[in-house]
């Protein structure tokens, strides 16, 4: 093109050329191969940057729903998770690029590695999902087949994308910096949560509502400030010559009505079968009970129990505690009500508070997924301790359209309804669980609930249970 002067001007670059992303994941195979990629005639644009990015978004998706075989839900705030790791390989880049002529060196390099894990991530879906879906019939050796193979895309991706980045360099500054900021992302996956966008739902109803949310009004504010105290007065005192139960139930998750359900259900095993009745609070967080039960936040649970070390005797009497909500790796449970902000439950704080109170006897049930995260923290002599799962497995059932929770159905809605024995019902439920978790298709092995039992209680439970059957024979 000429100008009104005469002179040449350079030919406008279309944003996005035909076939110019084909080109880049070409390029991105040929890393994946270790091969020199020959990406100097590739111009790494916003727009193509940006297109990557997504694509490599969307692989993401598609390889972690088709990871799972049954119904799932989407998780919207994993959406936040996993920057970190881009800012790493953004460093690495950076770093390597210097080293080279060309001020987008550091940009293609960037474009390079997005387009490498692409191509790995492909590589995933047809080496993953079909050992997913047939790892049922492959018996015990189908996840420890499906997680040792799903180590190698992701290993192999770390190795390409460090001679990518160190190809042609040779400052011992560069190469250092390089290897580190590589393996940055690769800990991050050991530290940090992982982004995780779908959730397994085993009895998602498409038909169901969204939660109700809760309306802040004056009126709930000073309904809340008052029930706390209400119904702490409420509680009735320790009888003199009998083992008492005192139960509060915590639900502090308000985005799934299954944890209003479970609460419910475990109140009322306590209060009519543990001869509770009296003495059981619940905590729960939900926008249809704001002004009928209290909050399920830390402070109200910590409150909950030094009224109860109050009304009991410690000595003697056990305090029961059933927490129900999400979990997460480390060991914090999941706590929502907007637009009110909670923070998360600890199994540390809980320890401190109960420590705090005085209270002897304890016995502590954990349905949350990695709620064996809780059982070092709690077990003690005195203390009974047992979770839907282990600290490396998810639990079942905690989806929006579920009636109950596994562990909650099998523990509470059917075994302890034929044993007071919270060892007997805790053994039964957990071949309950697994039975139900294979038909049902779970995908990321067994829950594996757990229990640790002091010596201390373990008489004072046998007691307990002597007592309540007796109770039951004299009824009859």
């Amino acid at each position: 093109m000429t100008s009104s002067t005469g002179e040449e001007r350079p030919a406008a670059r279309a944003p996005l050329a035909p076939g110019e992303l084909g080109r880049w994941i070409g390029a991105g195979a040929r890393t994946a191969l270790l091969r020199e990629p020959a990406a100097a005639h590739l111009v790494p644009t916003p727009l193509v940057l940006a297109l990557l990015l997504l694509c490599l978004l969307a692989a993401t998706l598609l390889l972690q729903r088709l990871l799972h075989t049954g119904p799932v839900f989407f998780n919207p705030h994993a959406l936040q998770a996993g920057w970190p790791n881009a800012i790493a390989s953004v460093w690495a880049c950076w770093l390597a690029g210097r080293e080279q002529p060309g001020a987008d060196q550091p940009a293609r390099l960037f474009g390079l590695l997005l387009a490498l894990s692409l191509v790995m991530h492909f590589v995933g879906l047809l080496l993953l999902v079909p050992l997913v879906h047939a790892a049922p019939a492959a018996g015990r050796l189908g996840p420890w087949l499906v997680f040792g193979l799903g180590l190698l895309p992701w290993a192999w991706n770390g190795l390409a994308q460090v001679v990518v980045l160190l190809r042609g360099r040779r400052s011992c500054r560069v190469v250092a910096g390089v290897l580190l900021a590589t393996a940055a992302p690769m800990a991050l996956q050991w530290v940090l949560p992982p982004a995780q966008y779908w959730y397994p739902d085993a009895a998602r109803a498409p038909s169901q509502p969204e939660p109700v949310t809760l309306k802040l009004t004056p009126e709930v504010i000073e309904r809340q400030a008052a029930l706390m105290g209400e119904q702490l007065q409420a509680l009735a005192p320790q009888r003199p010559g009998r083992i008492d139960i005192y139960a509060l139930t915590f639900a502090p998750y308000a985005g799934e009505d299954v944890f209003q359900r479970e609460s419910a259900l475990v109140a009322d095993v306590m209060a009519t079968r543990f001869d509770a009745g009296g003495r059981t609070l619940q905590l729960l967080n939900h926008a249809t009970t704001a002004t009928r039960l209290p909050w399920a936040t830390p402070q109200n649970l910590q409150r909950a129990i030094a009224a109860v070390a109050t009304r009991m005797d410690r000595e003697r009497d056990v305090l029961f505690i059933h927490l129900t909500s999400h979990g997460a790796r480390n060991g914090q449970l999941a706590a929502e009500l907007w637009p009110l902000e909670i923070a998360p439950l600890t199994p540390q704080r809980l320890r401190e508070w109960l420590d705090a109170a005085g209270i002897r006897h304890r016995v502590i049930s954990v349905s949350a997924c990695y709620s064996g995260q809780w059982i070092a923290p709690l077990a003690e002599t005195h203390t009974l301790v047992m979770t839907a799962a282990d600290a490396e497995h998810t639990s079942y059932g905690c989806g929006r359209g579920s009636e109950l929770t596994y562990f909650g159905r099998a523990m509470y809605a059917e075994q302890l309804r034929d044993t007071y024995s919270f060892e007997t019902a805790h053994a039964n439920a957990r071949e309950v669980i697994r039975r139900r978790e294979v038909q049902a298709g779970k995908d990321d092995g067994y829950s594996n609930p757990q229990i640790a039992v002091g010596d201390g209680i373990r008489p004072l439970l046998g007691a307990l249970a002597e007592q309540l059957e007796g109770d039951g024979r004299r009824a009859r």
